[in-house]
């Protein structure tokens, strides 16, 4: 039997076929929303997207972001069909198809190219995880946003070198999400023009009919948004999907919402409307029925008809093979005209930075008052921003606590009347503030993001999704302890440190002077392919005197000798971090006068350290040393592996209190008399 239809409908069902194969022969996904969005992501591919499936990094591309994962066989066969190429980790076109037909008959299995949710770093032409419900809409804010910063910044009369759109396709998991309403507020505020959410309304969860829990109106709450809305009765039409995105594209002055009305598992009548077809195979008889729905032979296997390849190569492949054409001529002008901004453009494309964008970061001198870590950090971070032109960010409502605002003249402010600022104002979002700025690092940029360490917790999901990804996405955490004194307990972090701690790949560093704080910001920004946290305080601390005691360097390497008794073995080691290294410090200079061989090791990141050789991690803590007292106000949680079973861990083993902070730091122990007192305990243990 020969698949029947026009050549259209046959590459739709081709789709359709393709993700229940692959579901089917896995044992294991999600089948329905695949099937029943075939239409309109096939409209929207062939008759739309801007992308040159042989360089799929191409950077003024179309953005397609598929924020309901759980139908990640629709991507990977429209990656397959359309023969879009890999690409590896230096960004290097190794004309490969990232998607072979092997490939889908091994989706979700061990090491394939098409695992069960998209992943960014593993195969070609996702262009972000996703997986999370909402997390992909609220990571495409951010690249619309970039898209527009990108235009503001490059593109010169005659030299649009950035115009391009994005698109995500979501599902009622994605609206019911809070990160979705945090991101669809703010890109409504900011009249994102280039952004167009296509809204599955299929009124199916894996519990079963979305009336268990949603019956709000969407298309409302997007107008309140202020949000362009359309609606789509039929996601088979393909003709008013087209009319609709086409509508959508020519709106410049809001983002776009189209209400896509379908039903789960189209073309299997016996799992229409039921939770089934969305969370499971269907198995051989349903797959049977479908296929026979489709004209389809029922028992083919991951069968491509004869024309489909050609008839994507005809229109998508060569529509972007020409305009990506046309752009690498004009950017070729451009370097001729802009040499300078052409530079940059490309330094960007590759995560590396301009010449010299460290030069001005200052140097502290010794001061016993010295200043919080969050204002040496603000004035390191106006001293790189002037020099690092991608380099933007802001709060979620609390850059005048977390210092994170950029004040060099012309840096201005993200709004929707200057899309070109460089200081973002993402209101009380935490959760989508995380995702936005991993929109901004997949389009090139080098985004910050900040808040008090406390409300990291609602930002877990995309910092999490940034180590995935290996984005170099900065995060200013400040108010970093009990140090927050009259807040209280609901303000002070205890357990948001060994949080961050416990997620791989995130690099956490809490510096515990200025000279540290430039430190812990270069080691950020070195970084291409890390997420860093920034563990900063509110209260002043001490600026160490650099002749007296270790070049702040070491932080680089994760944790260094601050201070030794001589040049031999230590009797004993006091280990801290950030605004308890001045506590060690302080009972390091009392033990030295008593004739007590001291060290003391500042740590402000546990993950550099690890990464140290054998050699240097034990020559900064020597094996044979095993009195130690580690001092961190933070949980106490993992420290034994820097203590040792029988050393002291000076740590947080409750919640905090709301008082001033001196009497906080006596009633939990953060004394340098309580510090001294545990170091004399170790002297006189025996071993």
């Amino acid at each position: 039997m020969t698949p029947r239809g026009s050549i259209d409908e046959i590459c739709v069902n081709t789709i359709r076929t393709l993700c229940i194969d692959a579901v089917q022969q896995a044992k294991s996904g999600h089948p329905g929303t695949p099937m029943a969005m075939a239409p309109v992501v096939y409209t929207l591919w062939q008759e739309f997207l801007r992308f040159d499936p042989e360089d799929p990094i191409w950077p003024n591309r179309d953005r397609f972001v598929l924020s309901s994962g759980h139908a990640s066989t629709l991507l990977y066969s429209m990656l397959h069909l359309t023969g879009v190429k890999s690409v590896d980790a230096n960004y290097e076109r190794l004309g490969t198809p990232t998607v072979s037909l092997d490939d889908l008959k091994h989706f979700r299995q061990l090491d394939s190219k098409c695992p069960g949710h998209p992943e960014y770093h593993l195969t070609s032409g996702v262009e972000t995880t996703t997986g999370p419900l909402g997390q992909g809409i609220a990571t495409s804010v951010g690249m619309a946003i970039a898209a527009d910063w990108l235009a503001r910044y490059f593109n010169r009369p005659g030299f649009n070198l950035f115009d391009y759109d994005v698109f995500a396709l979501c599902g009622d998991g994605c609206m019911m999400e809070g990160v979705s309403s945090e991101a669809a507020s703010l890109a409504g505020h900011l009249q994102l023009g280039n952004l167009c959410w296509i809204y599955d309304s299929n009124h199916i969860t894996i519990e079963g009919n979305t009336a268990l829990a949603f019956t709000e109106d969407v298309a409302g709450r997007f107008l309140a948004y202020r949000w362009h809305v359309q609606r789509v009765s039929d996601a088979n039409d393909r003709e008013r999907i087209a009319d609709a995105i086409a509508i959508a594209k020519r709106i410049d002055d809001r983002p776009s919402l189209i209400i896509v009305e379908s039903h789960i598992g189209y073309g299997a009548p016996h799992k229409q409307d039921t939770s089934g077809a969305h969370g499971e195979p269907l198995g051989d008889e349903e797959v049977k029925l479908a296929k026979r729905s489709y004209g389809w032979p029922e028992d083919a296997k991951f069968l491509v008809p004869e024309g489909v390849y050609g008839h994507f190569a005809e229109k998508f492949g060569l529509r972007g093979k020409k305009l990506r054409a046309e752009w690498m001529a004009l950017f070729e002008r451009y370097k001729s005209g802009y040499p300078e901004l052409a530079d940059q453009c490309e330094r960007m494309q590759r995560r590396d930075l301009p010449e010299g964008w460290d030069k001005d970061i200052p140097v502290f001198p010794a001061d016993p008052k010295g200043i919080a870590t969050r204002d040496s950090s603000a004035r390191v971070l106006n001293a790189i921003a002037p020099r690092l032109p991608w380099l933007l960010g802001g709060a979620a409502d609390l850059a005048p606590s977390t210092k994170t605002r950029l004040t060099f003249e012309g840096a201005g402010d993200f709004e929707a009347d200057d899309h070109g600022a460089r200081n973002f104002h993402f209101g009380v979002r935490e959760h989508a503030m995380g995702s936005i700025c991993n929109g901004l690092s997949l389009s090139k940029l080098r985004p910050f993001g900040s808040g008090f360490l406390i409300f990291s917790d609602y930002m877990k999901p995309p910092i999490r999704l940034a180590a995935i990804m290996e984005l170099p996405v900065v995060y200013v955490f400040t108010h970093d302890s009990i140090g927050v004194g009259e807040d209280g307990p609901t303000h002070q972090p205890v357990e948001q440190l060994a949080a961050l701690r416990s997620i791989p790949g995130l690099i956490v560093l809490r510096p515990a002077d200025g000279n540290e704080v430039a430190e812990a910001w270069r080691v950020a920004l070195e970084h291409k392919h890390q997420p860093v946290c920034l563990i900063l305080t509110r209260q002043n601390l001490s600026t160490l005197d650099r002749t007296r005691y270790a070049p702040a360097g070491g932080v680089r390497r994760g944790a260094y000798v601050l201070a030794n008794a001589g040049n031999g073995t230590p009797d004993v080691i006091l280990i801290g971090t950030g605004s308890e290294v001045g506590l060690c410090v302080e009972v390091y200079e009392k033990l030295t006068a008593e004739g007590v061989a001291a060290r003391v090791v500042s740590m402000p990141s546990w993950e550099l350290f690890e990464q140290q050789d054998d050699a240097y991690r034990a020559a900064v803590l020597p094996p044979e040393v095993t009195r130690r007292v580690a001092v961190e106000q933070a949980s106490t949680l993992g420290w034994e592996r820097y203590t040792g079973l029988r050393g002291t861990i000076l740590g947080m083993k409750t919640f905090g209190a709301s008082a001033p902070l001196k009497e906080l730091l006596v009633k939990f122990g953060f004394t340098g008399e309580n510090v001294y007192a545990a170091a004399k305990q170790q002297l006189a243990r025996r071993e």
